[in-house]
């Protein structure tokens, strides 16, 4: 059952908040981009569960897009797995938003793939450790990864490689990629609503910039101090 995206914590200013100026302060809150690709990650897996128990051809017949399938299903809903990471890596908002983009060109690439309860967390700790990567200046190692997702080292090494090779290694999103899925974000929580996200979002280079400039400040800071 797809969670739900309620009014009550959603407001315009606050999306706009999260997707401009996110504060990476230790107590910033759960950014909202979170429930919400929560709900379309929840939905996408409920639908496919009613295919494939209506439909024994639905299941993939690629071996390699099982290196994702565990031998046991995670005991933790989406949110919370979302939560958990971004609560151990406080990766921003727009890395979420690029991590939605990697698991929607690879279901186009392998469009046999289907997202199952014994593939989800993976595919998710996969698409947001190298979503994280690409955005961020400075990240964790893979080891520490793998112990906010529930996996070994190991595990999480070959996942990134056998995902790095199946993507062609093409993982770059521009401005126009950006803001086009943000608006798909955006169309999701408008039900209703009416809420909007603001149209000029930043790209991975962008705020790259930003943090880089945020951190010549703070040395120069220190030093004058």
């Amino acid at each position: 059952m797809a969670l739900a995206v309620t009014n009550s914590n959603i407001s315009p200013r606050k999306l706009r908040d999260d997707l401009y100026f996110y504060s990476y302060q230790q107590d910033s809150n759960i950014p909202l981009v979170i429930s919400v690709l929560a709900s379309l990650i929840e939905r996408n897996l409920a639908r496919n569960q009613r295919i494939a128990k209506n439909c024994t051809w639905a299941l993939s017949k690629n071996i390699r897009t099982r290196v994702f399938d565990c031998h046991e299903t995670p005991d933790m809903t989406i949110q919370s797995y979302l939560e958990r990471i971004f609560r151990y890596t406080r990766a921003g908002p727009s890395v979420y938003v690029v991590a939605y983009v990697y698991i929607d060109r690879f279901c186009q690439l392998y469009p046999e793939f289907r997202i199952n309860p014994r593939n989800v967390h993976r595919l998710l700790i996969t698409t947001i450790m190298v979503a994280s990567k690409y955005v961020e200046d400075m990240n964790y190692r893979n080891s520490y990864f793998a112990r906010v997702g529930g996996l070994t080292t190991n595990e999480m090494n070959k996942l990134e490689m056998e995902f790095l090779f199946m993507m062609g290694f093409k993982f770059h999103v521009n401005v126009s990629v950006f803001e086009s899925y943000c608006c798909h974000l955006e169309r999701e929580v408008s039900i209703g609503g009416g809420y909007e996200i603001e149209r000029t979002l930043r790209c991975a280079e962008e705020i790259k910039s930003k943090q880089r400039e945020e951190r010549r400040c703070s040395q120069i800071t220190r030093v004058l101090l």
